[in-house]
């Protein structure tokens, strides 16, 4: 992943009338970390979603325009999204599940590992309905695995979790950090991320 990054320039963000953040700009370089704090409600998750691509930045006017500007997201590489929406199908085990995620990534032989690693290889033939919401964020991160995406963008990723669990996410970040990727955490739980970036958006209101 040489040179590989993400760049985000002027990025404004606001819910119905209410303004949540604004003028932020973000450059993070490969093996790069930044984690998002601050309380609920101030535009965390949908700062996730704005790198993800799944939500537009909101238009603002420039000082010196009248015209509407908008703010702009690069990434250098793939990324893998891990949030509060499992995406995983709730009527077939969960062996089933992650494989019909396994076959779209064609990772397909990593799936028995993946779920090694996260701690839910007894539970694959469990209906993913059943799951309780550690397990259901195990999973989540196991799929997040099998995507091979060169950056993670993680949304709450230790919720539910116990310290076991805790420590093989915060390894799962290192190693993906050491090959290179960038990781976004937005996370109201301490995280162990050596180095990484601090950002609190109650320092960039709109």
């Amino acid at each position: 992943m040489q040179g590989a990054g993400l760049t985000a320039r002027e990025l404004y963000c606001r819910r119905g009338d209410r303004p949540l953040f604004g003028a932020l700009d973000l450059a993070l370089k490969p093996g790069e970390a930044l984690h998002l704090v601050g309380p609920n409600g101030i535009g965390k998750s949908s700062l996730i979603e704005i790198l993800a691509r799944l939500r537009r930045p909101s238009d603002f006017l420039a000082a010196d325009s009248e015209r509407p500007a908008r703010g702009s997201v690069g990434w250098s590489g793939t990324i893998g999204l891990l949030d509060g929406r499992l995406a995983l199908d709730e009527t077939v085990t969960l062996e089933r599940a992650l494989a019909f995620w396994a076959a779209l990534d064609g990772s397909g032989e990593s799936t028995a590992e993946n779920a090694r690693i996260v701690g839910i290889e007894p539970l694959m033939d469990v209906p993913v309905r059943y799951l309780s919401t550690g397990q259901r964020k195990r999973a989540g991160i196991a799929r997040l695995l099998g995507q091979n995406a060169d950056h993670w963008l993680l949304d709450e990723p230790l919720n539910g979790l116990d310290t076991e669990s805790i420590g093989v996410i915060e390894t799962l970040i290192a190693a993906r950090r050491a090959a290179g990727g960038v990781v976004v955490v937005a996370s109201h739980q301490p995280i162990a991320m050596p180095g990484a970036v601090t950002l609190d958006l109650r320092d960039h209101p709109w």
